[in-house]
C-alpha cells in the first residue's frame, strides 16, 4: 500500500539519519498522535506506518508556501538542512530536541543558536544549553508496552532455560553500558539456575568488536545458552521482550534521558538503574527502582541479585512502577506538549523566544 502523502504540512518532522536508533523510534511513536493535532508530515526514511510523507519535490514547493511551517529537528543533521533551507528562502520556524547531557560541540551550539525554539527532554539537558528552553519529558504508550497477561507463558516462549529473564535494552555499545550487565550476569547466573538474561538491541558495524568481545566473555563463562544477545529486532518483538523479563537493567554510563527505562517500567518491570539519563528523574529509590552508580557492575549486580531473591517485592516495585509511568511519563503528555511549542511558533511572526514563550520547566 502507497503511503499517503502530504503537500501542504505545518509541521515537517525530517529524519536524516541513514541508521535507525532510539531516536528515529522517539519520532516514530510521537508522530501519530501529534499528527491528530496538528497537520505532520515525515520527511526521510524509516517513516511510521500510516505516516504523511514529504516527498523531496513537495518540500521544494514549499519554498513558496505563504504560511509558516515548523521544522522540528533532533540531530545536527537535521539542523544543519533546516538552517539552509530557511537561509534560502523556505517560511520554516525551526525547533530542536535537545537530550545530551554533556557540553556541546561548537558547531551544534552554533546550530542551537539558529533555533527558533529548544525542546529538552530533562532538567539535567537543558543545563547544557546556553539559551533558554522548554523542558519536555519523553512519554511511553501504555498501551503498547504493558504487562503480559501471564508473564510465565510469555517467557515460555523464549525457549529460555529457567523461569525468569533480567533484560537490557539498547544499541550494544560501551556508552549504553552492555559490558557492565555482561559481567553482572556472568557473576550472577551461575548461582540462580532459574534465570536467564537478555540484551535486546543493535549492534551496530563500528561496534561489532565489542560485542565480539561480550561473547567472549559470556563463552568463557560457559553460559551461552543462557546471556543472549538477541539484536536488532522489531518494535513488536521488542515489546513483547519487555513483557517476559521480570527485572529491566538499565546500565548507560550517560544517556540523554534513556526512554528504554520509563518503556520498561510501563511494562511491569522491576528496575535496577545506573544515574544516568533520567533515572533520578523518573525514580524514587527503593520505591520505585533501585539506583546504583554508573558503571559499577558490581553494584549493578548486588542491586539485581537483592531482586531475584524476592519475587513479591519485584513484582510490587514493577506494579508501583507501571502506576508511575502511566500518571506521569505518558506519550499523550509529551506529544499534546510539542504541539503547544509547534503552536506558538506558527502564531509568532518573528522568532519564538517572546516573553512568555521559554521556561525551564511544568
Amino acid at each position: 500500500m502507497r503511503e499517503p502523502r502530504c503537500t501542504e504540512p505545518q509541521v515537517i518532522v525530517p529524519n536524516l539519519h541513514w541508521h535507525y536508533s532510539g531516536v528515529t523510534a522517539t519520532s516514530q511513536a510521537l508522530l501519530p498522535i501529534i499528527g491528530r493535532m496538528i497537520n505532520t508530515a515525515w520527511f526521510g526514511p524509516d517513516a511510521p506506518a500510516g505516516a504523511s510523507r514529504l516527498g523531496l519535490a513537495a518540500l521544494l514547493r514549499l519554498r513558496a508556501k505563504r504560511g509558516l511551517v515548523v521544522w522540528h529537528a533532533r540531530r545536527n543533521n537535521d539542523m544543519i538542512v533546516g538552517v539552509l533551507l530557511k537561509s534560502l528562502g523556505w517560511p520554516l520556524r525551526l525547533v530542536f530536541t535537545s537530550a545530551a547531557q554533556r557540553k556541546h560541540s561548537r558547531m551544534t551550539r552554533w546550530l542551537i543558536s539558529r533555533m527558533d525554539a529548544v525542546i529538552s527532554t530533562s532538567q539535567i539537558s537543558a543545563s547544557y544549553l546556553a539559551r533558554q528552553c522548554t523542558v519536555i519529558h519523553h512519554g511511553v504508550d501504555p498501551e503498547n508496552y504493558k504487562p503480559a497477561d501471564d508473564r510465565a507463558v510469555a517467557y515460555a516462549e523464549t525457549g529460555l532455560p529457567g523461569r525468569y529473564a533480567i533484560g537490557c535494552f539498547g544499541r550494544v555499545r560501551k556508552q549504553k553500558g552492555t559490558d557492565i550487565f555482561v559481567d553482572a550476569m556472568c557473576s550472577l547466573l551461575p548461582r540462580y539456575p532459574e534465570f536467564s538474561a537478555v540484551v535486546v538491541g543493535a549492534i551496530a558495524a563500528d561496534e561489532a568488536g565489542f560485542a565480539a568481545e561480550l561473547k567472549a566473555r559470556i563463552a568463557d563463562a560457559h553460559l551461552q545458552s543462557r546471556i543472549v544477545l538477541c539484536g536488532n529486532l522489531s518494535t513488536e518483538e521488542v515489546r513483547r521482550w519487555y513483557q517476559r523479563i521480570v527485572i529491566f537493567a538499565f546500565t548507560s554510563r550517560n544517556d540523554g534521558f534513556g526512554i528504554t527505562l520509563i518503556e520498561a517500567m510501563a511494562a511491569g518491570a522491576a528496575v535496577v538503574a545506573s544515574r544516568a539519563g533520567a533515572a533520578e528523574i523518573v525514580i524514587e529509590n527503593g520505591s520505585l527502582g533501585i539506583l546504583v552508580p554508573a558503571g559499577d557492575a558490581q553494584a549493578l549486580g548486588s542491586a539485581i541479585e537483592t531482586l531475584m531473591q524476592d519475587p513479591v517485592a519485584r513484582a510490587a516495585m514493577g506494579a508501583r512502577g507501571r502506576t508511575h509511568v502511566v500518571s506521569k511519563f505518558s506519550l499523550d503528555a509529551e506529544a499534546s506538549r510539542i504541539v503547544e511549542v509547534y503552536r506558538l511558533l506558527l502564531a509568532s511572526p518573528g522568532v519564538c523566544e517572546a516573553e512568555g514563550y521559554a521556561e525551564s520547566s511544568r
